[in-house]
This record gives C-alpha cells, structure tokens and sequence, in this order.
C-alpha cells in the first residue's frame, strides 16, 4: 500500500463475459489515471445453487426469466481470460486485481500474484474464505456492506487468526445504486476508531460527489463501479461510471489528496509573501507631537502589516512618542 489514496477502477462484471470489452475497460480505467483495475473471480457452480433468486436490483435491470445462476454463468472470467487482462494491463500501465468469491478463485489470483487480497462484501460471512484469505498473507482489503460491527468485528478476528496483518476495512452500501441518504460516510470513523486500522470507502451511490468526500473525510482507499457504457445489458451497468464521468472522478480526488496536508497549522510557502499585504500595523490616526502620550484617540490599525502588531495595543497604549508622527505614519515604541 502507499501513502496516497488507491484509486481502484470496478469493472466488476461490465466486461459482460466480453474479452473485447474487458480490454476497453482497462483502457478508460488507464486513461482516467486510476491505480487499479478490478475485476471478478468466480466458479457460478462455487459461488451459488441453482436456485438462488436475483437481487431486486438485478431483476431490475436484466432479463426476468433469467436465474441468477445462469445471469452469473455468462459473467465468468476463464484462467485464460484473467492471464491476458493482466498482461494487458501491464501494457497499459495499471495494475490488475480482481476479488475472489470462492477458494478456488482465490487460488488463481494467488497464481496471478495480485498484490492484495479485496474481499466483496457479501463474502464478510463466508469462514472458509476468510480462513484461505489470512493463510496467503497477502494485504487484505475488507468490504462492509450488508454488515454491522459484530460482522466485522467477527471477519476481521478470522482474517488476523490464520495470519492476515494488514487490513483495510472499507465502509459500503450493498444497494445498487446506493441512495444518498444511506451512503453513512462517518461509518468509516466508527470503523477506524473501533479497529485502529486504514479505511476507505466503496462507493455504488450515482456520481462523483460521495467518493470525492469520502477522499477529503480519510479514506486510504476509493473504489467506484465504471462501466464504457450505461445503457448496456447486465445487472451492474446503470449504477457506474461512464469513462468521462470516472476520469472527473480521479482527477478531483487528486486534487483533494493535495489539499489534505500534514495537519501541521502554519503559513504555507505561498501565503507568506501576502502576510505584510494582508495585516495591519498600529498607526498615528491623527499628527502626534514628540512626548504626547500615545492613546485610543490618536491611534489606529491599518495596513501594511511592516510595523507594530496590532496585538502589541496594550504595550503602546500610555507610552509617550519619541518623536513626531505624521497621520498614518507607522508608530515606533
């Protein structure tokens, strides 16, 4: 991990099982200056029965006769696929990850050496995972959604038990898209007071704004759903980005990572020069002959700030003028 904030870029399932497509989104998460692209790993016979129902967002937003097993299916990434879109982000000059929601994904990750482990959160609950999950000892990012504190207080004792030392925790809103009202932004203070570790935040909201504050609020880690386009087929397209909107994106988090600061509360080197421009110093406010006795009634602040504080009016009221002041000559003590 580095100390700047991690820009992950989720192309999740936009992919649409479309090698094609999957490259094209490696492109506009390269070009929008993201640090990550991210994709999914998954065996749909591991991951769910047949049976499983979809998510009323994904009834939504995909074909109703279709199950979510067989929705999934078509989703899959082969070894084959997740071994060129890496190589093919080292072309392109992003790094490549991927989240596992089976062991068997995590093995092949653990193949493909991602540099961290992200764990989505509906697999928070999912003890064998978590167990294979610490036993890498690879950096862990923990997705929140769906949990309570109890949750994550149970997936991160998992995680440190079978070795897992570094871990990120990110807040997060497993609705899709996640309304404003919901996304809980001080969650991620709860979560860095309660377990002493880095967060960040996962976002699935509409726009830019909430990752954006959730860069200025702390996070250490921003991850965004993005897609080439929102009008396209599969359960995640409408809740993402589209390239322009993601490059906007990067690009004030940026900006917010440069006005976060060391905390330290001094004049910056670009204000220093304005400091005698901007203050004032005490002045005759009116002529004052040599001996007269500096008062309220011939004193006053103005500017440049070159001469007397003004926060020194205690020490020059009741002294007497050494020489003569002309009105808003600077006074001298």
């Amino acid at each position: 991990m580095t100390e700047n904030i991690i820009i992950i870029a989720e192309a999740g399932v936009n992919h649409n099982g479309k090698l094609e497509i999957a490259k094209e989104l490696i492109d506009v998460a390269a070009a929008a200056g993201a640090d990550y692209v991210k994709f999914q790993t998954f065996k749909a016979e591991n991951l769910l029965t047949e049976y499983a129902q979809k998510a009323p967002y994904q009834k939504a937003l995909t074909q109703g006769d279709e199950s979510q097993f067989e929705m999934i299916k078509k989703l899959e990434l082969s070894k084959a696929l997740h071994m060129s879109l890496r190589q093919y982000c080292i072309e392109k000059g992003i790094r490549f990850m991927s989240s596992p929601f089976d062991i068997e994904s995590l093995a092949l990750l653990m193949e493909l050496d991602v540099d961290f482990i992200k764990i989505p959160s509906g697999e928070i609950v999912n003890y064998p995972l978590l167990r294979e999950i610490g036993r890498t000892g690879k950096p862990v990012v923990l997705s929140t959604g769906m949990s309570n504190i109890e949750d994550v207080e149970s997936a991160v004792r998992v995680l440190r038990e079978y070795g897992a030392t570094e871990i990120t925790l990110l807040q997060c809103n497993t609705e899709y898209p996640t309304p404003y009202e919901d996304v809980n932004l001080k969650a991620m203070d709860t979560l860095k007071d309660t377990f002493q570790m880095p967060v960040g935040y996962s976002d699935h909201s509409l726009g830019i704004e909430v990752p954006i504050a959730a860069a200025a609020r702390g996070a250490v880690i921003i991850e965004k759903h993005f897609t080439v386009d929102k009008t396209l087929a599969g359960p995640d397209h409408q809740a993402s980005l589209e390239p322009d909107e993601l490059y906007h994106m990067v690009k004030a988090i940026r900006n917010i990572e440069l006005c976060i600061g060391t905390g330290e509360k001094v004049p910056s080197a670009s204000e220093v020069k304005n400091v005698s421009a901007a203050r004032k110093s005490i002045v005759a406010s009116r002529k004052i002959k040599s001996g007269e006795i500096f008062s309220e009634e011939n004193l006053t602040v103005k500017r440049p700030g070159t001469g007397v504080s003004p926060m020194r009016w205690r020490d020059v009221v009741g002294c007497s003028a050494k020489k003569d002041f002309e009105k808003d000559e600077m006074i001298e003590i």
